[in-house]
């Protein structure tokens, strides 16, 4: 999700982890017993706060030993943790931690009490989630464990959560690493790999590349294959003993002068040997016939490469590495790519030639290996890295490196994947002055659906109508004297997106830019309707923002009988007040046209089932077999404590993506749910980040996402019950016809007994 994130239960925790600072007084013992104590609460230590009456406090008459334990209440729900929490000050390397304590709970229902850690980034989570301790209990010692990765590790926090409603108690807490107490351990200095220490290239490849014939480009297509093959799949790269960037300048200059396979295939042999024998691996396993993405390694066999190079490969294969690595690491719960040290080089904002090649061959073979919806993209993969190098070997300037990045991102079709820094070319020549209105994609036209703000200075609504001359409404036809379609026609493929309406939504943002003062515009105009020209004023050099609604309260009623919640300013203390205010009215209607501004699938979308409820499942890749996809388990909408018996009534549109569609999937699995609207953005899943070199970052959606039966919302989104789109006689009228929908759905149906 484009939030960064569909986190499930985990998102609460992350939002306090942000929150933690740590323990400054490094020459101290660590306050894990409690004792040590400041204003009435043990030093170093967090309370998350998440808006339900709880308390987390000392305790001295319940202890397991010494005057304090902390004590946890909650009257919540198992939705919302209540959290204690305590970051380390320092790493401390290693390979496993250990947190351990004593626990006693007391009428422990609808969740669990448990301890908890956290390795970040999304390096490793464990919080009891297994063990589920509920109920009563009297004091017992509890031990959870995590692997460290210390090359990757920034921040370790651990402590205790109870979900749910009840009483716990925690004391006597111990962390150990590797069996060490860590109150007797030093701070990890970490070593400085080979990877690291080589700079050879920090000031450019100086690869000059000849004149590419067809045979020259099929063989930097296998150097690329073969190059992201030995990165992801053999134990010397995966250890850090070799900058695996400047490696590939180091072989380009003696490969390019090659003109024939035999002296290819030496090359490439001699190459690879540099890396060393790979030991036989005891752990690796072979691809399982369950999987629902098998590692592609077709080319292999396929090419021209002699017998031996591709027994040599296919060995690397068999005895490939297992566990940590260099390049890529699996988030943790979530399971999505985290593609590690990868140099942006943002020092070069137009990478020379060896480098734009470097570019192309990192994003092609992440996509390869780690992109969960390769299968799905309009251009077969397999085809994409041979058309794109002439591309990126020819780009004359940053501009067009830029073009050839845009492009290549494009074919990967994913909403989540666009160029996001370093594109400072293209968004010059866009224009960097914009007219203040908002433009809809509305029955095949270009339609004035709103005014905009500019960020930082604030202009009334009416002022800025007034400036721009346009009526909520109008229709563009021609910008600069050129039919607007012929423009989106020209301009289509550097919009990267899952589907067209996710498409036309982001060029929708771009069409009225300019680097001159005025642009000169045909519109058919909502008053006369007949075809007029203005020249539009572009007012400022800065970004345009919507006019914030006012939003007092996420939700209201519509009338007596309908609920309305927007999701775009809910919190998680309106969720219990939802379900009180809105428990006997005949139908419900939950605006997800916008990005939630609460995690709620669970917490909100239990209130309209009526028993656990299976809504989505996932396919995650394994770092141990780069290629391979599994399916999860489904993942359910828990059992509620009370269900809705009214009709609710989801609208979605292109405005819809990421963890919005997320949530949309979560209120499908209700009892009596309809969602009306239109395709949503098609992009699903958590966000993995790309780093190019240029300085450029981009993202994709790192994990796959499915209903149970296994259908798509990838590129398809989430597909309406009953489609209803707006009109432009609707947006001239100041109507919302998806919502005017939606209450007469609701008016309909009868209520559910």
């Amino acid at each position: 999700m484009k939030t960064k994130h569909l986190i499930f239960t985990i998102i609460v925790i992350t939002i306090l982890l942000v929150a933690c600072r740590q323990n400054k007084d490094s020459d101290s013992k660590f306050n894990l017993d409690f004792e040590k104590i400041d204003n009435g609460f043990p030093v170093g230590w967090k309370i998350s706060d998440n808006g339900l009456i709880n308390t987390i406090s000392l305790d001295s008459i319940e202890v397991k030993s010494g005057k304090y334990a902390v004590v946890i209440e909650s009257k919540g729900n198992m939705l919302i943790d209540n959290s204690l929490a305590f970051t380390l000050p320092h790493d401390y390397g290693g390979k496993q931690i250990t947190l351990s304590g004593y626990i006693k709970t007391e009428n422990v229902t609808e969740g669990y009490a448990g301890l908890w850690m956290a390795i970040l980034p999304s390096v490793a989570y464990n919080d009891m989630e297994q063990e589920k301790l509920t109920g009563t209990n009297e004091w017992k010692k509890f031990e959870i464990r995590a692997d460290l990765y210390p090359a990757i590790t920034e921040k370790i926090v651990v402590g205790g959560h109870l979900s749910g409603k009840g009483k716990m108690w925690i004391d006597d807490l111990k962390i150990t690493i590797d069996d060490k107490d860590i109150q007797n351990l030093k701070p990890y200095k970490p070593k400085v790999l080979p990877a690291e220490k080589d700079k050879k290239f920090d000031s450019g490849s100086k690869i000059v590349f000849p004149e590419l014939d067809e045979q020259k480009i099929s063989d930097l297509e296998l150097l690329g294959r073969i190059w992201g093959f030995l990165k992801y799949h053999h134990p010397a790269i995966a250890a850090g003993k070799y900058n695996w960037d400047y490696e590939l300048f180091r072989i380009l200059p003696d490969y390019l002068k090659i003109n024939d396979t035999n002296r290819r295939d030496r090359i490439l042999l001699n190459w690879i040997k540099k890396y060393g024998n790979v030991p036989a691996c005891k752990t690796c396993t072979a691809t399982p016939d369950s999987a629902f993405l098998k590692p592609d390694l077709s080319w292999i066999d396929n090419s021209t490469m002699n017998r031996k190079l591709r027994a040599l490969l296919q060995n690397i294969y068999l005895n490939r590495q297992q566990g940590s690595h260099y390049y890529i690491h699996s988030a943790a719960y979530v399971g999505n790519p985290m593609f590690l040290h990868e140099n942006d080089y943002p020092e070069m904002p137009y990478p020379d030639a060896g480098f734009r090649l470097l570019a192309l061959y990192r994003y092609w073979n992440m996509i390869h290996y780690f992109f969960p919806y390769k299968y799905q993209t309009d251009k077969d993969w397999n085809t994409v890295l041979k058309e794109y190098i002439p591309l990126f070997i020819a780009a004359k300037n940053e501009l067009e490196y830029e073009f050839a990045v845009t492009q290549l991102i494009g074919a990967v079709c994913d909403t989540h994947a666009g160029l996001e820094n370093g594109d400072d070319k293209i968004d010059s020549l866009r224009g960097n002055k914009r007219v203040p209105v908002q433009l809809q994609w509305i029955e095949n036209k270009w339609v004035v659906k709103d005014y905009r703000q500019v960020e930082g200075i604030v202009h009334s609504y009416a002022k800025i109508r007034k400036k721009t001359g346009l009526e909520i409404g109008d229709i563009i036809t021609h910008i600069n004297t050129q039919p607007v379609e012929s423009i989106v026609d020209s301009i289509k493929k550097y919009y990267p997106a899952s589907n067209e309406a996710a498409r036309m939504r982001n060029i929708a943002n771009d069409l009225l830019r300019s680097n001159s003062d005025r642009i000169h515009i045909n519109y058919i105009s909502s008053n006369s309707k007949r075809k007029e020209e203005k020249e539009l004023t572009c007012l400022y050099n800065r970004k345009l923002i919507r006019y914030k609604k006012n939003y007092a309260k996420c939700y209201k009623f519509l009338n007596e009988n309908i609920g309305y919640i927007t999701l775009e300013s809910i919190k998680n203390a309106d969720i219990p007040i939802i379900k009180k205010e809105f428990k006997n009215t005949k139908g419900i209607i939950i605006d997800i046209r916008n990005y939630p501004a609460t995690f709620v699938p669970f917490s909100l979308g239990s209130y309209f089932v009526s028993a656990p409820t299976p809504f989505v499942k996932f396919t995650r890749g394994n770092a141990n077999n780069p290629g391979e996809f599994t399916f999860t388990q489904d993942l359910e909408i828990p059992k509620p404590e009370e269900t809705y018996r009214g009709k609710l009534v989801v609208l979605v549109n292109e405005f819809t993506i990421s963890q919005s569609e997320y949530t949309a999937m979560a209120f499908q699995a209700g009892d009596n749910t309809t969602v009306i609207g239109s395709t949503t953005a098609g992009a699903d899943g958590n966000v993995s980040e790309i780093t190019l070199p240029g300085g450029l970052s981009t993202s994709i959606s790192g994990i796959g996402v499915y209903y149970p039966d296994g259908r798509e919302t990838q590129r398809v989104g989430i597909i309406p019950d009953i489609e209803v789109n707006p009109t432009i006689k609707g947006i001239r009228e100041g109507r919302d016809e998806v919502l005017e929908k939606a209450i007469e759905i609701i008016a309909q149906e009868k209520k559910k007994d």
